[in-house]
């Protein structure tokens, strides 16, 4: 069976999906917040390279930008902000339509939980301060049936 990272059209997939959420992101007024202070103009290919390692395929983003300890801390500090999860992950949905990777049901359904659940566990875990989140995590994997367990 292929990977999740397979399923959604490998690299490109990411790459494609990481464009359209960033795309839905900016145009929508409360979470494009998040993104107020600035973002690296790689910000989408550092996405697609985290997701890319997160669903099953190559350590994209570990081998090149760092691990989840320094993903975590970008997302630590900020207050709890339930909104602004919320309506991302609505971006995220209509990100898949944007790509047709919401046409697969299943690919759809595990996508939804792996953003949903990325977006309010582990990056909202340390809302109240970046020094909370400790060194040295790696990044979660998740296959067709969820949290795949260290």
């Amino acid at each position: 069976m292929a990977t999740v990272y397979e399923a959604a059209g490998g690299a490109d997939g990411m790459l494609r999906l990481a464009h359209a959420w960033h795309e839905r992101v900016m145009a929508d007024e409360v979470v494009s917040h998040a993104f107020s202070h600035g973002f690296r103009p790689d910000h989408t290919e550092r996405l697609a390279a985290y997701w890319t390692e997160a669903l099953g395929g190559p350590a994209a983003y570990s081998e090149v930008y760092g691990d989840e300890t320094s993903v975590v801390r970008i997302h630590s500090g900020n207050g709890p902000h339930e909104e602004m999860d919320r309506l991302a992950i609505a971006c995220f949905d209509q990100a898949l339509t944007d790509t047709g990777l919401g046409t697969d049901d299943r690919l759809r359904a595990v996508l939804h939980d792996y953003f949903s659940w990325a977006t309010t566990v582990t990056m909202a875990k340390y809302h109240g301060s970046r020094d909370q989140v400790p060194q040295g995590m790696t990044i979660p994997r998740w296959s067709w049936d969820g949290l795949v367990e260290p």
